[in-house]
């Protein structure tokens, strides 16, 4: 579990062995090192994988990773929803690529034959100034065809981290440019995840993010999320009624003609698939527009189907001015991140005689391009926008018995993802250790070769968008099974 992945709440209130290709045919030409014997065999053995363990533990600095877990979890092969580790252990990939990704899931030839083809013709060339390729131009006229109106220009980036922060540059520029310079405040949400990098990193508001890193990025002020299942929070009132409220005082004492934009998810990824209540984002929106406050809707999660429908703000009544994305743009197979806005902000940061000195080495990669116009294709044709609503209902008919176990105490499904809130005391809905949610996490990868993750005290799932009814059920009925053995009360999982 990532320690501080959500911030503190309220205290009163096995699988089969694979066929597949074994990771010792995947050895480096180098030579071992003294000590260590390499055995290449086609025949099944934990001697290969406990290598790549050991020199992925000597050599490779992991994100967000955990000091206190030594264990290592190397993957070498997927198809469809299953991936198999370097000892050929299979596993059922409930958690897309581990990391909300793979919208198309694993293996699939198209996207490998789109990139094969694309690196034949023109392996790279840089989107700076005039220049640009093909696969790009047309990727963007794609994006603008299946975006909310009004959502005419892209920028293209190599990840959700950079897309964040790109559009927000973009909210500061669009003011200045405008005569506006003193806008430069960001609100953004505690429980929000909106990235790791300088500005994205601040912007999210998980306060672990901001520890020891010296000044974070200045004016980012965060504002409480809707948190429904956590009444308490807000002192009596109704919950879009106190958030509304607190969100006017803010941009009272902060000055309005001092914010660029506010940031927020059309639902609470990384906070634990947190949906708002219906009024929420149109009457944030309603307000924000009142003072000329843009809004950024970050649909790195929540775009390209993982909801039901291309982009998830529109339907909440976002009508956001800038739309970040990434994740199932390419489905996780190359990384790629798409920011996407409106032609008067585009035009306000780089028209006339303005230029827009801001760009990535890989922005507009014609490789990754192509992967996602075919990823796109892939979507549309075999219909994952309904099959991502079809998810939905499986997975709230499957953990429907979990709901009435006395450790859980809430389940949260939005589309094709769920977050199980795990509870020591059903009634105060105080929340179970991180440690302990971390257990549940384990002990579904271990028992029942189940790939989920916690954060904090929230079980998350967030599937490939190809999962099948047996696969949903496979999952629903191992989540149900371990809660089934979970004691809160001594902390511990009790032998299957």
């Amino acid at each position: 579990m990532l320690t501080g992945t959500t911030p503190h709440v309220p205290r009163a209130a096995h699988a089969g062995r694979s066929s597949g290709p074994r990771a010792g045919a995947i050895v480096s030409g180098n030579p071992p090192r003294p000590g260590v014997n390499v055995t290449i065999s086609s025949t099944p053995s934990t001697r290969p994988a406990a290598l790549l363990e050991d020199l992925d533990r000597r050599h490779v600095l992991h994100p967000h990773e955990r000091g206190h877990r030594s264990q290592r979890r190397v993957m070498v092969r997927g198809q469809g929803s299953t991936v198999w580790d370097a000892s050929g252990r299979e596993f059922l990939d409930a958690l897309g690529g581990g990391i909300w990704v793979a919208q198309v899931g694993h293996g699939r030839q198209e996207l490998a034959d789109a990139a094969a083809r694309q690196i034949s013709e023109l392996a790279h060339f840089t989107s700076f100034f005039e220049y640009g390729t093909d696969k790009s131009a047309l990727l963007a006229e794609r994006l603008t065809t299946l975006a909310p109106a009004g959502m005419d220009r892209v920028f293209f980036t190599c990840s959700g981290s950079e897309a964040v922060d790109t559009a927000l540059k973009l909210a500061r520029l669009h003011h200045h440019h405008r005569g506006e310079p003193d806008r430069n405040w960001i609100i953004a949400r505690h429980y929000g995840y909106h990235g790791t990098t300088y500005g994205s990193g601040t912007a999210t508001g998980i306060p672990n993010m901001q520890v020891a890193v010296g000044p974070n990025l200045p004016h980012v002020e965060k504002v409480m999320p809707p948190y429904p299942y956590r009444p308490e929070m807000y002192g009596g009132q109704g919950t879009t009624e106190f958030l509304l409220n607190e969100l006017s005082e803010t941009i009272e004492r902060l000055g309005a003609g001092n914010i660029a934009a506010m940031i927020g998810e059309p639902v609470l990824g990384g906070g634990g698939v947190i949906a708002p209540p219906a009024d929420y984002w149109p009457r944030v929106r309603e307000l924000l527009r009142s003072h000329g406050i843009l809004l950024i809707a970050d649909e790195v999660i929540t775009g390209y189907g993982r909801i039901g429908s291309w982009f998830d703000s529109a339907p909440r009544g976002m009508d956001a001015d800038i739309i970040t994305t990434a994740k199932g743009l390419t489905s996780g197979y190359v990384p790629m991140g798409a920011v996407l806005m409106r032609e008067e902000i585009a035009a306000s940061v780089a028209g006339g005689e303005r230029d827009f000195f801001h760009g990535h080495t890989y922005s507009g990669h014609p490789v990754a391009a192509a992967v996602a116009l075919a990823n796109l294709d892939i979507i549309e044709k075999e219909s994952l926008l309904a099959r991502s609503l079809a998810i939905s209902e499986w997975f709230r008919t499957g953990l429907a018995g979990a709901a009435e176990l006395p450790s859980v105490g809430d389940v949260r499904v939005e589309g094709a993802m769920a977050g199980i809130e795990l509870v020591a005391d059903k009634a105060t809905r105080e929340p179970v250790t991180d440690t302990l949610a971390l257990a549940v996490a384990d002990e579904l990868y271990e028992t029942h070769g189940v790939i989920t993750r916690n954060y904090g005290p929230t079980l998350v799932l967030s599937p490939p968008l190809v999962f099948e009814r047996a696969e949903a059920e496979r999952t629903t009925s191992a989540i149900t099974e371990v809660l089934g053995r979970l004691d809160v009360a001594s902390g511990r999982i009790a032998p299957r």
